[in-house]
C-alpha cells in the first residue's frame, strides 16, 4: 500500500478530529474501558483550539488510497502531542513514516505521553519510559506513560 506523507493544512483539521475519534474508540478500546475512552474522546474536539494548535506545531498528515489515513504533531520543545493512524490503517509503516518526519524537526530530547496502546511502538523505536501515570479527563482516570527519546548523535538519527 502506498501512502504519503504532507504538512497540515486548517482544511485537514475537521477530518483528523474525526480520526482521533474512531482511532480512540476502536484500537485503544483494547486496552481502556468504555468509561475512558469516553472521557478521553467523548465527541469531536474544540476545531478551532486543535487547528491552532496544529498550527503552531510542526504537523504531518499521511494520504493513503485518497483517504486521510494517520497524524502526528510535535511542539518546538520536542513534545509529541498527537500521533494516530485510521483504525483500518494500522500496522502499514504509517505511524513509523510520521514518527520518522516529526523526529527529524527536533534536536536533542523528544517527550511523549503514550497510552497503554501506544507504548510498545514508542519502546521499540528505542524510547524510555521515564514514569507511568495517571492523567484525569473528565473526572476518569486513565494510564499512560511519559516516555523520551534522546538523540544523542544530532547529525545521525537512529530510531
Amino acid at each position: 500500500m502506498k501512502f504519503y506523507i504532507r504538512s497540515y493544512t486548517s482544511q485537514d483539521c475537521p477530518l483528523l478530529a474525526q480520526l482521533f475519534y474512531d482511532t480512540v474508540h476502536t484500537i485503544n478500546a483494547r486496552d481502556y474501558s468504555p468509561e475512558q475512552l469516553q472521557a478521553w474522546a467523548p465527541g469531536l474536539p474544540d476545531l478551532e483550539q486543535w487547528d491552532r494548535s496544529f498550527l503552531e506545531h510542526t504537523a504531518y498528515v499521511a494520504e493513503a488510497e485518497g483517504i486521510v489515513a494517520g497524524f502526528g504533531d510535535m511542539d518546538g520543545t520536542g513534545y509529541l502531542d498527537r500521533l494516530y493512524v485510521h483504525k483500518d490503517y494500522q500496522g502499514k509503516g504509517i505511524a513509523t513514516a510520521l514518527c520518522d518526519r516529526l523526529e527529524s524537526a527536533v534536536q536533542g530530547r523528544i517527550v511523549t505521553h503514550a497510552s497503554v496502546t501506544a507504548k510498545p511502538f514508542f519502546e521499540k523505536r528505542g524510547y524510555r519510559t521515564v514514569k507511568e501515570q495517571q492523567v484525569e479527563r473528565r473526572g476518569i482516570l486513565l494510564t499512560n506513560y511519559v516516555m523520551e527519546k534522546q538523540f544523542f548523535d544530532l547529525s545521525r538519527k537512529n530510531t
